[in-house]
C-alpha cells in the first residue's frame, strides 16, 4: 500500500513558522491533503509532539516523534525517534545545549507549546533557532543511543545544508537517508554527491498551505512498518 507522507513541518513552536501552525490546524491540513504520516519538526525540541499525536489520533494520521536540530557547525538535520520518551530525552539534551540567548518574539516570533485543543500551555525562552553546542558527529551518537536516526535536511539548499555548509558527507557518519526540499533546485555536483542515497522529500512548511500534497509515498504493509523502513530500531 502506499503511504502519503510529510516528515519536515513545524509548528508554532519554531519562532519562524506561521502563528497559524496549531496542532488542530496541521493535521487537519495533513488530512484534507490526504496524508497517512506526519512529522513535526521544530527548531531544536519536540515539545509540541504530545498536542500533534493526540490531535491526529482520530484523523488516522501517524505521528513519528521528531524534530530539528542545528549543529554547531549550523548543520541542519532531521531527528526521528521509535518513541515519544526517547525523543524528548534528546530534547531535552539538545536545549540545555543552546546558547543562553533568549527569544525576542516581535523580532523572532512565538515559541508557543500547546495543548490538543490547540490551547497555549507554555512557551521555551531559548531562541530556538541557534546553534546546538555539540558537532554533528555528537549529534549522531546522540540520537542514535536514544533509538533515533538522522536525516540531513534540505541537502540542496545553501544555507544550513550540509553540502552547502560542509561541501561533504563526512566519513565518520552513516547516514541512510538524505532529505531533498521540494523547493530548491539541486546542482550537477551534488546530484552526484548524494546519488546513492535513500531520499525523503519534505515541504519544511512553515505555513499551513506549504504542507505536502499526496505526492511523496512510501510502500508499506502499515503505516507502523515505517520505523523498519527509516531503519530506527
Amino acid at each position: 500500500m502506499k503511504f502519503f507522507y510529510d516528515f519536515h513541518i513545524h509548528s508554532d513552536l519554531s519562532p519562524c513558522a506561521d502563528k497559524d501552525m496549531t496542532p488542530n490546524n496541521i493535521v487537519n491540513m495533513a488530512y484534507i491533503k490526504g496524508l497517512n504520516m506526519i512529522a513535526v519538526t521544530d527548531h531544536n525540541t519536540v515539545e509540541n509532539y504530545k498536542a500533534v499525536e493526540k490531535a491526529a489520533k482520530n484523523l488516522n494520521i501517524l505521528v513519528i516523534p521528531g524534530m530539528e536540530i542545528n549543529t554547531r557547525e549550523e548543520v541542519h538535520v532531521l531527528s526521528y525517534f521509535r518513541d515519544y520518551s526517547s525523543a524528548k530525552i534528546v530534547s531535552d539534551l539538545i536545549y540545555e545545549s543552546l546558547p543562553d540567548i533568549f527569544n525576542k518574539a516581535d523580532i523572532f516570533g512565538e515559541q508557543n507549546i500547546y495543548n490538543e485543543n490547540d490551547e497555549i500551555i507554555g512557551k521555551l525562552d531559548k531562541l530556538l533557532i541557534n546553534a546546538s553546542r555539540y558537532s554533528l558527529k555528537e549529534i549522531y551518537d546522540i540520537v542514535n543511543s536514544h533509538k533515533g536516526i538522522i536525516v540531513p535536511a534540505h541537502v540542496n539548499k545553501k544555507n544550513n545544508g550540509i553540502l552547502g555548509v560542509l561541501g561533504f558527507f563526512p566519513d565518520d557518519i552513516k547516514f541512510e537517508f538524505i532529505e531533498i526540499s521540494n523547493n530548491h533546485e539541486m546542482n550537477d555536483r551534488n546530484k552526484k554527491i548524494t546519488a546513492n542515497y535513500k531520499r525523503l522529500v519534505n515541504s519544511d512548511a512553515h505555513i499551513l498551505e506549504n504542507i505536502s500534497e499526496p505526492v511523496n509515498y512510501v510502500e508499506l504493509e502499515g503505516p507502523e512498518y515505517i520505523f523498519s523502513y527509516l531503519n530506527i530500531k
